[in-house]
């Protein structure tokens, strides 16, 4: 699948490069890419993201750097009357190109560079969120001294690569709007029993022709997409109440104990009672 090209450029208008923070009850899916680096934080929210070939879960606190033309998605729904809010800075390609020609900015360089896998910013301040509400917010020389502040600790910060690879699909707004309507879907009825068939039939393919569509343009098999949206909600449950596992796994769409401990196993490398225990604030 193609990406969606993102025009930035419009929104730079007098600025050297663009910030703002947002929420949303939704992150939907839209699979797309821009010339510009890009450093998205979640201040809240969960899910799957998209970056690359790469399919990971995100939540609270996910901090990562993308580099020109990397295709990316984050997808997700938030519960209740809850919202999710994100931080986005993005910055043109002769932007930082000025900034880290100096020597001083060296560290840095090497950073934006592998930045073209996409960059999962394993270490940062305490005080991130603040920092980057300081460029969103700011203007002027002040907006630049807070970005510069940004720059600063990602040019020492510890990072793991996301993609293993540049991919570059082909798309078209029909694919997108079948996409997304399976998503919002399964995101509203997770808990609820769901067939193969039923979802393939919402976008008029059969069983096999969905299976295939659906990996190729999400990078994550169909059964696996539902079980990773199961799972976080299982997760959240076990954190937050002190429910029967098994009542919790039920309630979250599982109809058989023994999958949902093998599933469970799979995705966290643990039990589900050991995750209650390991995780739980007390």
């Amino acid at each position: 699948m193609k990406p969606i090209l993102e025009d930035i450029s419009s929104s730079l208008k007098h600025s050297s490069f663009y910030a703002f923070a947002y929420t949303t009850p939704t992150f939907d899916f839209k699979w797309h890419f821009h010339p510009e680096y890009e450093l998205t934080f979640i201040v809240k929210g969960n899910g799957i993201r998209l970056i690359g070939n790469s399919n990971q879960e995100f939540c609270d606190n996910d901090f990562v750097l993308i580099g020109p033309n990397l295709p990316h998605t984050w997808f997700g729904k938030a519960t209740g009357n809850e919202e999710f809010e994100a931080i986005v800075i993005q910055m043109p390609v002769d932007f930082i190109e000025k900034i880290i020609d100096f020597k001083e900015f060296f560290p840095l360089k090497q950073l934006f560079q592998q930045s073209n896998y996409g960059l999962f910013i394993t270490e940062y301040p305490s005080n991130i969120k603040e920092i980057l509400f300081h460029v969103v917010n700011y203007t002027g020389v002040e907006k630049m001294i807070a970005l510069f502040n940004v720059l600063s600790f990602l040019s020492g910060c510890s990072y793991t690569p996301i993609s293993s690879t540049i991919n570059k699909y082909q798309i078209n707004e029909e694919t997108e709007s079948r996409i997304n309507k399976v998503c919002i879907f399964l995101q509203n009825n997770f808990s609820n029993k769901i067939s193969l068939k039923d979802v393939a039939g919402m976008v008029y393919m059969t069983e096999s022709n969905f299976c295939k569509f659906f990996k190729k343009t999400t990078t994550i098999t169909f059964s696996s997409y539902l079980n990773d949206l199961r799972i976080n909600a299982v997760c959240k449950l076990l954190l937050v109440s002190e429910e029967n596992i098994n009542n919790i796994a039920y309630s979250c769409g599982f109809e058989s104990l023994s999958y949902f401990n093998r599933v469970f196993l799979n995705k966290k490398q643990m039990s589900p009672r050991a995750f209650r225990i390991n995780h739980k604030v007390k």
